[in-house]
């Protein structure tokens, strides 16, 4: 194992490093001139996502004794890693439980016994399940429809507890539906947005699931880095507190697939919430955080990167 640099003020761990939002979270961390660690098992993550300047330390959060060490003495831990998607916790629960809620408690434990100053939990909008009103805001009862997003929420509990019990400081953020660069488009549960730049590449009809009405607040990964930083930072947080992570407008699959172009055809829908919107003014309030890049310039930009016109 890569020996650890001893000066806790400039070392960060990233779990779930060589993820989608992870990677990404470490990049930034690395152009600040952090010494970053990552914590990752590979099982979705992909080495090429790794930073160079980054040490990966191949181990799996549900193995305690592993990931110990590897925290110990870090002055931030942002904890990305999960099992991320809502059917495949249907058809798996006990898997996706052991990972999203006996490593988070793990993750946990690390950072306690490890000095850690602060947690950064990355939570999901799916805890909110189908609400009543709109938009969704932290104060709502959540009513999670999955066992991800039951995990998530349980997550964010068991943040709130080690920072009253412990005196771990962590901040809950809960993202609405990321997107962009680096994003997954493989595998039977890709995000909407993956899948269909995947499926309008190779001159296939777009899959909608449902009849295509249901909505999403499509929030960039720029944005969500910003926010993982913000919440590093802030003074304001570190007491177990929730917030959401949203660009504050929604939009339907319809107006989706209509952005990429092609064909499309519908297909069976999902036991899924059908619309998210994010109240975003907690994130502005305690961490002066506000999104910046639109749906429509994320979208155009991944087009750009597929070569579709």
């Amino acid at each position: 194992m890569t020996k650890l640099r001893s000066n806790k003020k400039d070392r960060v761990v990233v779990v779930g490093g060589a993820g989608f939002i992870g990677s990404q979270v470490a990049d930034a961390l690395v152009g600040r001139g952090f010494d970053v660690h990552i914590i990752d098992n590979l099982s979705g993550g992909k080495k090429e996502n790794i930073n160079p300047k980054a040490v990966l330390h191949t181990a799996d959060i549900r193995n305690l004794a592993s990931i110990k060490p590897i925290i110990k003495g870090a002055q931030y831990v942002f904890h990305l890693a999960a099992l991320p998607r809502v059917q495949y916790s249907i058809e798996h629960p006990e898997e996706t439980h052991e990972v999203n809620v006996t490593g988070t408690v793990n993750v946990l434990v690390a950072s306690k016994e490890g000095e850690v100053q602060r947690v950064i939990y990355s939570a999901s909008s799916s805890a909110y399940g189908d609400q009543k009103t709109l938009p969704l805001v932290e104060t709502m009862a959540p009513a999670p429809k999955s066992p991800y997003g039951l995990h998530k929420y349980i997550g964010e509990q068991y943040c709130r507890v080690w920072s009253e019990v412990y005196g771990l400081e962590t901040v809950s953020l809960r993202y609405f539906n990321v997107y962009g660069p680096r994003l997954n488009p493989d595998g039977a549960y890709a995000l909407a947005i993956g899948k269909f730049l995947k499926q309008r590449s190779e001159e296939k009809p777009l899959t909608i699931t449902g009849d295509g009405t249901q909505t999403r607040d499509f929030t960039h990964i720029r944005d969500v880095v910003r926010a993982n930083l913000l919440a590093m930072e802030s003074a304001k947080v570190g007491k177990g507190e929730v917030i959401n992570i949203g660009a504050g407008r929604n939009h339907s699959i319809n107006a989706l697939a209509k952005l990429i172009g092609g064909s499309h055809e519908y297909i069976e829908k999902r036991l899924e919430p059908h619309d998210t919107l994010a109240d975003n003014s907690l994130a502005k309030k305690l961490l002066g955080w506000r999104p910046e890049v639109s749906f429509e310039e994320g979208i155009a930009e991944l087009k750009r990167m597929y070569k579709l016109s």
